[in-house]
């Protein structure tokens, strides 16, 4: 899998995870919009990190993206690290925005 579909793919997981996130936890939560956004950030951050890590995407998703395929463990992993990124980004900024309303 090539690097933009993988950013692509970690950036709309990274969305779903902090509207979950959010969803789960009322009191941290920004509001959808705000999730969407925080989860975007994170979840682009959380790929891209693990991308640069060597655990998205190795010597398997090479030979697969040459196959012509897409490497089903670069894709999971690609759905899973924007998902737990977003995620944490949008607890992170909403536990802060309720530390600053207190």
């Amino acid at each position: 899998m090539d690097g933009i579909l993988g950013l692509i793919i970690s950036l709309i997981s990274g969305a779903v995870g902090g509207n979950i996130a959010g969803g789960v936890l009322k009191e941290q939560s920004l509001g959808p919009i705000g999730n969407s956004i925080a989860g975007l950030i994170g979840g682009g951050l959380g790929g891209q990190l693990l991308s640069a890590l060597g655990v998205i995407g190795g010597a398997t998703a090479t030979a697969g993206a040459q196959a012509g395929g897409i490497d089903l463990g670069s894709l999971v992993g690609n759905v899973a690290g924007g998902g737990v990124g977003g995620a944490i980004l949008m607890i992170i900024v909403g536990l802060i925005k309720q530390a600053v309303m207190k």
